[in-house]
């Protein structure tokens, strides 16, 4: 070896991780490597451009960036940075610049691979423990999209127009003239001196057209005759996926934004359409526009290209999911319109259910139909059911139809049982709280995921503020919960390797709903129900977990990683599998997977694995929670 090749093997020996490497294997390393000389203040490696070598610092400072911009890592002396890119489409993830003078020592790209591949000291050293590491893999996913982080705030662009509400429907349009807008806040007129004007509603060109002119009213007309009152909108503090579900769910092209529940201003459509693929907004403005079962239906193989177009451009799974929820949503609205317009008005008021993962806003492109309905008190079967069985038909086979499945185990509102006045669904969670049996919970558990979709969705928070009320705190009722949230453990055998199926079609693979995403909702609702929390999607009650400090130290975030990843394994595969044109679903041959992958994942199941110890001990028959 030449003198320098050997300053650099001594070197290396004294920093890990290469001071558990065999000698032959650092004497190749230490031959391998390029020393570069960097003056401080200059760039290293650009976000984006190819990774070509991992680098080590032999003397200087640097310092590592996320993509936004903010400082992610100083390292000096021994530090070592670029494994994401390397590991992870060979792209570089984390930009870095010289703080001061700097001389690394970059490892070729081949070289690092075949230590990372062929050594596990070295990999588990350079990936750190596996919630660290899963924590940093998901942190790397986040920074990369603006969606997850950018707030609603970033998309105002002016201050609101407003006018107040005695004012004229001409006085409405000569304003939005002037200031070249497609929508006005209307305000109440504060007296002198007090307050900020409080928003009343929103008048948009629509609602001049088809409320004034098409209504032929006059132009004196006052705008607080044809505005929308109570508007939905967002809090300038929400991100910017929030507000578009926003707009998903309620079919709106504008949001009014509040801070302290004053408006500063107000965005539109064209300003999501800079931080979102347009697909997910117009499938759903395609769904209300259809006439019939045969248009829905058609409409299929547009809902696929959305999820891939949103897989395609890195979204998350939370995203993908809300996304996916709210289009499924969309089509029971649609086709609840459709089933009132050919059944005749409903004799009595009545609320449809969405459940399970619909729920949950968790929902992707392999899933079937979990629904029910909630009935006025008044129902009675001789003379109301009739219809409403026939709507509740109509409605569970347009789904089918339109790619969601039937549920096998009938949890739909086509069963009498799922389709019961208010009062009986008090008493059924009642009983299901108050005398519970894992049998009997095991049979329900998808009912305390439930979220109203059309009619007098007001029953929904009823439901839900006395499943709060009784299931906090009562043992009995959240050790069965738990009991039955340990049936479906993680595919890891004795040594943590991966379980996989041994016979039937999927044969070799690990079906990442039944063993991944699944038993995470599970013991993450019962948590949320421990503590009281209203919230449905898994990742708020997280939130709400966690604010609740019920959990040892860091084991929420954890748990949140863990979601995400196996989320994110599922929904590529899904994506791939419909751009292979095969049927997709819920089952991965792990053999498919990188190594980066596989250890990844394997670091979620793990964390699950723990989570469900933790679960076991605290939620023990007759232990105070």
């Amino acid at each position: 070896m030449h003198d320098e090749q050997i300053e650099i093997l001594d070197f290396l020996r004294r920093y890990p991780p290469f001071a558990e490497l065999p000698e032959e294997t650092l004497q190749q390393v230490a031959r391998s490597v390029d020393v570069r000389y960097f003056k401080a203040g200059t760039r290293i490696v650009e976000f984006g451009e190819a990774a070509l070598a991992w680098h080590v610092v032999r003397s200087g400072a640097v310092e590592i960036f996320r993509r936004n911009g903010s400082l992610y890592n100083r390292l000096t002396e021994g530090g070592y940075f670029g494994e994401f890119g390397l590991l992870h489409r060979k792209r570089v993830r984390f930009p870095a610049t010289a703080l001061e003078d700097t001389l690394l020592y970059l490892i070729p790209e081949p070289v690092f691979t075949e230590l990372f591949e062929n050594n596990e000291h070295f990999a588990d050293a350079v990936e750190i423990e596996d919630r660290t590491r899963l924590r940093q893999v998901m942190s790397r996913r986040e920074d990369a999209n603006q969606l997850m982080s950018a707030t609603v705030s970033v998309l105002i662009g002016r201050a609101p127009v407003m006018l107040g509400r005695r004012a004229t429907a001409i006085d409405a349009a000569r304003r939005m003239s002037e200031e070249g807008v497609s929508s006005l806040l209307i305000v109440d007129e504060p007296l002198a001196g007090l307050a900020p004007p409080r928003m009343a509603g929103v008048i948009t060109d629509r609602d001049i057209r088809i409320r004034l002119v098409a209504e032929g009213l006059g132009y004196d007309t006052p705008v607080s005759e044809i505005m929308s009152c109570d508007p939905v909108a967002v809090e300038h503090n929400q991100l910017v996926f929030e507000a578009m579900l926003q707009m998903l769910r309620h079919n709106v092209h504008h949001l009014p934004v509040l801070k302290h529940q004053r408006p500063i201003g107000v965005i539109a459509l064209s300003d999501l359409l800079r931080y979102e693929s347009r697909n997910s907004l117009f499938v759903v403005s395609s769904i209300f526009r259809q006439r019939s079962v045969d248009e829905l239906a058609a409409l299929t193989g547009d809902v696929r290209a959305c999820f891939s177009r949103m897989v395609t451009e890195d979204a998350s799974s939370r995203m993908i999911g809300s996304a996916m929820a709210v289009i499924g949503r969309s089509f029971k609205q649609r086709l609840l319109e459709l089933a009132e317009e050919t059944l005749g008005p409903p004799p009595l008021l009545y609320c449809f259910l969405a459940l399970g993962s619909m729920a949950r806003q968790e929902q992707l492109i392999v899933t079937d139909q979990d629904n029910a309905l909630i009935l006025d008190n008044r129902f009675e079967p001789a003379r109301h059911d009739d219809y409403f069985q026939a709507l509740a038909h109509f409605v569970c086979d347009g789904l089918a139809r339109c790619g969601y499945s039937t549920c096998t185990g009938e949890v739909m509102a086509t069963n009498l049982k799922w389709r019961q006045p208010l009062q009986q669904w008090q008493r059924y969670f009642s009983e299901w709280i108050e005398q519970p049996t894992p049998q009997s919970l095991l049979d329900s558990a998808i009912f305390f995921d439930l979220d109203g979709v059309w009619g007098e969705t007001k029953w929904v928070d009823e439901l839900q503020a006395l499943i709060s009320r009784k299931a906090r705190g009562n043992t009995r009722f959240l050790a069965c919960m738990a009991r039955n949230a340990l049936l479906r453990t993680p595919p890891l055998g004795f040594f943590k390797d991966f379980v996989v199926e041994s016979d039937g079609r999927h044969s070799g693979a690990i079906n990442l709903k039944r063993r991944g995403t699944a038993p995470l909702s599970d013991l993450i609702r019962v948590h949320a129900l421990a503590i009281g929390s209203s919230s449905r999607n898994s990742f708020e009650r997280l939130r709400d977990i966690i604010d609740a400090e019920i959990l040892p130290r860091g084991r929420g975030q954890d748990l949140h990683d863990a979601l995400e990843f196996v989320s994110t394994v599922r929904i590529r595969n899904q994506a791939a599998d419909l751009a292979a044109g095969i049927d997709p679903d819920n089952s991965i041959e792990p053999e498919s997977l990188s190594d980066f992958e596989r250890k990844s994942l394997r670091d979620a199941f793990l964390i699950l694995s723990n989570s469900q110890k933790y679960l076991k001990y605290r939620y023990q028959p007759g232990r105070s929670v």
